[in-house]
């Protein structure tokens, strides 16, 4: 598939996809969230992909915000639709069976911010900066980060970050929980891969079922430890569960298929 505002490659079951517009700081257009819906799609529908990373271009922003050139023009039901919009596709990344990991270089700011908490977790460079100033246009995060920030960091955190504008630096960002870890920015891609690499040796369902799981504790719709028995019944029906517990008991690497 071919992409204007993203570069995607597959490489030993990983995807990268990069936002690709650095002369604008990366910053999220109707085009970029087009072309992330499709791509997300790929690495939903593509066997090859096991997992996926995304990050931004340059060593300046993962993603800076969002495009503001595009809000001028807009009315109170063409913003909801745009924030409706921004939602659909961020939750698409969060409910995906496969791990998407957000491998974080420079400024994470609004959308930005808000397109890596969507991810299942966050890797960032040393030179990092998060943050929600929508407030500073008027504005607050309309693609969901009131509520996921809130649920990583804390409720009294994510209202100061957030009334204040004020930015994160990534050893704060690591302090709270935001990120996973903190690498220097040439090791951020090998040390994201590598993290991928290794969950990729697991069994794909189980995988899926964590991410199930683990959303259903946050978001608090359904009944979390009922919701992890079905799952646990799930995975006894997989020849993956039988692979993988005959090679404990035959003291052999299991061989995964997903099936």
């Amino acid at each position: 598939m071919n992409y204007h505002t993203l570069l995607v490659s597959i490489d030993k079951n990983i995807c990268i996809i990069t936002i690709n517009r650095p002369e604008k700081l990366n910053a999220l257009n109707k085009d970029v969230f087009t072309e992330l819906d499709k791509a997300i799609e790929e690495v939903s529908t593509n066997n090859e992909i096991k997992s996926a990373i995304i990050t931004g271009a340059g060593a300046k922003a993962f993603v800076a915000g969002a495009d503001i050139s595009e809000f001028a023009s807009l009315n109170k039901e063409q913003a909801m639709a745009l924030s409706k919009r921004g939602q659909d596709v961020f939750f698409k990344i969060e409910n995906s069976k496969k791990p998407i990991i957000a491998a974080v270089n420079g400024f994470a700011l609004g959308g930005g911010c808000e397109l890596a908490m969507a991810c299942h977790f966050r890797l960032c460079s040393t030179n990092a900066k998060f943050g929600q100033p929508e407030v500073n246009l008027g504005l607050i995060p309309g693609y969901g980060g009131t509520q996921r920030l809130t649920k990583l960091i804390g409720k009294g955190k994510s209202m100061e970050l957030q009334m204040t504008a004020q930015l994160l630096a990534a050893e704060d960002a690591l302090q709270l929980g935001l990120v996973n870890y903190v690498v220097e920015p040439e090791n951020l891609l090998p040390r994201s891969v590598e993290i991928l690499e290794l969950i990729n040796t697991k069994a794909p369902v189980a995988i899926s079922k964590i991410i199930e799981c683990v959303n259903t504790a946050v978001d608090g719709l359904k009944d979390g430890y009922d919701e992890e028995v079905k799952a646990f019944g799930h995975c006894f029906d997989t020849n993956d569960m039988k692979e993988g517990t005959s090679a404990f008991l035959e003291k052999r690497k299991a061989i995964f298929t997903g099936k």
